[in-house]
C-alpha cells in the first residue's frame, strides 16, 4: 500500500479526523446560508470567535486564549464585527480600565439567525442518517465537549 494510500485509510478510520471534516464541510454550508440570507460578509474566522463570547461579555484577553491566537489576532476580529454590527466594546463592571466584547442587539439577533439556519442543517442531516442517530450524536458530542472542558481547565 502506498504511503498516499495508508493515510487515506488511517484518515477514513480516525472517528475524530471525520468530526473535523464534517464540521468545516457544514460550516462553510451554514456560512454560505447565512451570507445568502443576510449579505453579511460573514468568514469562517468569525465563526470560530462566536461561540466564545459570553452573554455577558468577555474580555479580549480571555478570547484570544479561548481561540488560541494572539491578542491582536483576536483584536482584528472583534474589530471587524463591530464595524458589521455584531459585537459591542462596553466598560467591564469589575474593572473601569477594561472593556468587555459582547453581542450588540443586532449580533443577539444575528445568532439566533444563526442557530436556525444550523437547525435546519440538522434537520436535513436527520434525514440523512435518521433522527435517533442524530439524538446519539448530539448527546455524545455533549460529552466530548463536556469531557473536555473539564479536562482544559
Amino acid at each position: 500500500m502506498s504511503y498516499e494510500e495508508t493515510l487515506e485509510t488511517e484518515k477514513a478510520r480516525s472517528t475524530i479526523q471525520l468530526l473535523f471534516k464534517a464540521a468545516r464541510l457544514l460550516n462553510e454550508r451554514a456560512i454560505a446560508t447565512a451570507r445568502a440570507k443576510t449579505g453579511a460578509p460573514l468568514r469562517t474566522a468569525h465563526t470560530t470567535l462566536l461561540p466564545h463570547i459570553d452573554y455577558t461579555g468577555t474580555r479580549l484577553t480571555e478570547l484570544a486564549s479561548r481561540l488560541g491566537v494572539t491578542k491582536q489576532a483576536a483584536g482584528q476580529l472583534v474589530d471587524e464585527l463591530v464595524e458589521l454590527g455584531q459585537l459591542e466594546r462596553v466598560p467591564d463592571p469589575k474593572d473601569a480600565r477594561a472593556k468587555l466584547i459582547r453581542f450588540s442587539e443586532r449580533g443577539k439577533q444575528g445568532i439566533l439567525e444563526g442557530l436556525a439556519i444550523l437547525r435546519s442543517l440538522e434537520v436535513e442531516l436527520g434525514t440523512v442518517v435518521g433522527k435517533d442517530e442524530m439524538t446519539v450524536v448530539h448527546d455524545a458530542l455533549a460529552k466530548i465537549v463536556h469531557h473536555e472542558q473539564r479536562a482544559n481547565r
